[in-house]
């Protein structure tokens, strides 16, 4: 693995993000509760810009005619089909078969990538 800087500890605000390219690979920094998350913006529906997506909530399960909003903050929106990602565990919300990756990549979901601290430099690390 390579180690790439993107951005320093303490610039993506809690709720931020960021868009960095490393190379050819555009990637999203997240700030969810403190803890900052890599994704290549790259939704696995339609290979749209997912990183560019409203951050929400969204609705929980519950019964027939109850609606309960929850999860704020914690939910990727993808601009282009609404398919919707949970940022802190990287699973769609529809179908848990469907997720955020970490590497090593697999095919037909989104790439997360690991971080790495070090003296407050955040680096992304990538293959090769």
């Amino acid at each position: 693995m390579k180690r790439h800087p993107v951005t320093q500890e303490g610039e993506i605000p809690p709720g931020g993000r960021k868009l960095v390219s490393v190379g050819s690979v555009e990637i999203g920094l997240f700030n969810v509760g403190g803890e900052v998350r890599a994704y290549r913006n790259a939704c696995p529906h339609a290979g749209g810009p997912v990183c560019l997506g409203r951050i929400s909530g969204t609705s929980l399960p519950s019964k027939v005619y109850e609606y309960i909003y929850g999860m704020e903050g914690r939910i990727l929106r993808c601009p282009w089909h609404g398919w919707e990602f949970d940022l802190g565990t990287g699973v769609h919300i529809a179908d848990p078969e469907t997720r955020l990756k970490e590497v090593p990549v697999e095919a037909g979901g989104l790439e997360r990538f690991p971080l790495e601290r070090t003296d407050g430099t955040l680096y992304v690390l990538l293959p090769g």
